[in-house]
């Protein structure tokens, strides 16, 4: 069962990027930016100790 839930939602996934590929694009810059602040966020975090 797991593998064919695998299986659905990698197809999902082309599935999106095929069809909409400026929401995917949003949605990977929304990512990037995510996770740069909170990079940024620890660094003051461990610089502040």
């Amino acid at each position: 069962m797991k593998k064919y839930l695998t299986w659905a939602l990698g197809i999902f996934v082309v599935f999106y990027l095929l069809n909409s590929p400026g929401g995917a694009a949003r949605i990977v810059h929304n990512a990037a930016g995510s996770l740069a602040s909170a990079g940024n966020s620890l660094s003051r975090f461990v610089d502040a100790l």
